[in-house]
């Protein structure tokens, strides 16, 4: 154990937390002063691996996979007493565990007996339910799923590590059952006005601006789209999160293709807008087909230009330029995308001294990440990741290359939240980028709405300032995906940063310009179609 440090753990004996109240209570614990590491996590053999290299004792815990455990170190033992009481209060929604009487994995507080079962929960609800969340290690999910498939219930599957085999299986019965198996990994959604995972706030139903239905394989992806409609003058209706496979030659495209039918059936929906990673192309044109009778655009990211769209379909490689296309199709006003991110980036290139010439992009969105290699790729040449667009683009990478990291993949979380619920996650790597002599620009992306930090820009904005050094750093460009009803405020998020002296772009296309401008000292480059 380090020296100075309070190691404190709490087991839960027999007591399933998802992974996302998980993920709450982690941060909940970190966000007290004097917690320098912790964790909510289930006792499986992975996680009690992290426990162990951080220093614990994992052998005196005795943690099963089926056990709950909170896990602190912190500078004063009262710093990590604190936060076991905040992190089990997290878990249980009430009170910690001086009022909740010893930690036994009960609710606390005298209230009612939480559901044990999915069919407790089933019955609990009097057959109100029409929508199963599943969040529990991948192993059991399937399961779980078919059980509520069982029931008649739609199926959001956050759960990842589920097989291949297991999805086909899942999304053919419930196709034959006119339902929707949303997922595996499906981390965004909205039904009925219900955000679902990670989602932004839109405006309502009964607004009379022109509707929009969104179906997306790619979790940041739909919230990109959701919020540049949303600034753009439409309506979301829906947000379908189908998963990153289903359009796969494997899967098929299942449930691309449900959400397009029932977008199209949907009376107060006037458009269809269709968010992909590159998918098969022979599928796209099959899920496409079901898009006809509405306009509609397919915003498949940088594989536009090789698909044969049907009739009344446009096709676009970036973000940006389907909710652009879609917009227009609408008959509303485009979106401003300058904003004076010109003479914003005029202005740094002019200030970064020549020895400066990389990009760094550190990224808590998978999908805006895949966009910026792209983008960036197609103006700079190789950026090399932990998530490639080409196989020989991976890492390590090179010296003296561009490097984009998704941060929110497996090897970055792994014990730790992920960044879109920590901004800590992402603040050393922030430190030990912009300490380099070489990298011209740092490109974050920001998300904002249900499930992110409360002040994600509060946290970065220092360390920002920090690595600017009053113009002698590297620029910093930092894309804010959010809209004015977020929780967070869209408009200080954005203030914030920029008061830290980020360039902040209006798209995260735009922000991906933007650094290839700065590397390539080419300014105009802002300004470029983005289709």
């Amino acid at each position: 154990m380090t020296a100075g440090t309070a190691h404190k753990v709490l087991v839960l004996r027999d007591r399933y937390v998802d992974s996302v109240v998980q993920m709450s209570a982690s941060r909940a614990m970190m966000d007290l002063d004097g917690v320098e590491w912790a964790a909510a996590a289930m006792g499986t053999p992975a996680n009690l691996e992290t426990l162990a290299g951080r220093g614990f004792d994992v052998d005196a815990l005795e943690a099963t996979a089926n056990d709950c455990f909170l896990a602190v170190q912190a500078a004063a033992d009262e710093a990590g007493d604190a936060a076991l009481d905040v992190g089990e209060a997290a878990l249980a929604g009430g009170p910690g565990r001086g009022a909740g009487g010893g930690g036994g994995g009960g609710m606390g507080g005298g209230g009612p007996e939480r559901p044990r079962s999915f069919r407790e929960a089933v019955d609990a609800l009097g057959g109100a339910a029409n929508l199963a969340i599943v969040s529990v290690p991948g192993d059991y999910a399937a399961l779980e799923a078919h059980k509520a498939l069982s029931a008649g219930l739609h199926v959001l599957l956050f759960s990842d590590n589920v097989s291949l085999e297991e999805e086909v299986e899942l999304k053919e019965r419930a196709e034959a059952a006119g339902l929707l198996v949303m997922g595996p990994g499906a981390g965004t959604a909205m039904l009925g006005r219900t955000g679902l995972g990670f989602a932004n706030v839109v405006a309502a139903d009964g607004d009379p601006r022109p509707g929009v239905g969104v179906v997306a394989a790619a979790g940041t992806g739909a919230q990109e789209v959701m919020a540049l409609l949303d600034r753009g003058g439409a309506r979301v209706t829906a947000v379908i999160g189908v998963g990153g496979r289903d359009l796969s030659e494997t899967v098929g495209g299942r449930m691309a293709k449900s959400g397009l039918r029932a977008l199209g059936a949907d009376p107060g929906t006037d458009a269809v807008l269709l968010v992909s990673k590159p998918p098969s192309e022979a599928v796209a044109r099959a899920v496409l087909r079901e898009a006809g009778g509405k306009p509609a655009v397919a915003a498949l990211i940088g594989l536009a230009e090789a698909v044969a769209a049907p009739d009344g379909v446009r096709l676009a490689s970036t973000l940006e330029g389907g909710a652009t296309m879609l917009l227009a199709a609408l008959g509303l006003p485009p979106i401003d995308l300058d904003g004076g991110l010109r003479a914003a980036v005029s202005e740094a290139v002019a200030a970064l001294p020549a020895d400066r010439t990389l990009v760094r992009g550190l990224f808590s969105g998978g999908t805006l990440c895949y966009e910026a290699l792209v983008i960036l790729s197609g103006i700079l040449g190789p950026v090399y990741s932990n998530t490639p667009i080409r196989k020989d683009w991976g890492l390590p990478a090179p010296d003296g290359a561009h490097v984009c990291l998704d941060l929110g993949e497996e090897e970055f979380t792994k014990g730790r939240p992920h960044p879109m619920i920590d901004p800590e996650a992402r603040i050393e790597h922030l430190r030990v980028e912009g300490a380099r002599p070489d990298v011209a620009v740092v490109l974050l992306d920001v998300v904002l709405g249900y499930g992110a930090h409360d002040d994600p820009a509060g946290r970065l904005a220092p360390v920002c300032a920090e690595i600017r050094a009053g113009g002698r750093g590297p620029a910093v460009v930092a894309y804010v995906l959010g809209t004015d009803g977020d929780p967070q405020g869209l408009a200080g998020q954005r203030a914030t940063l920029e008061a830290a002296g980020c360039i902040v772009p209006p798209t995260a296309g735009r922000a991906a310009l933007a650094a290839a401008a700065l590397a390539a000292r080419r300014p105009t480059l802002v300004e470029e179609p983005l289709s």
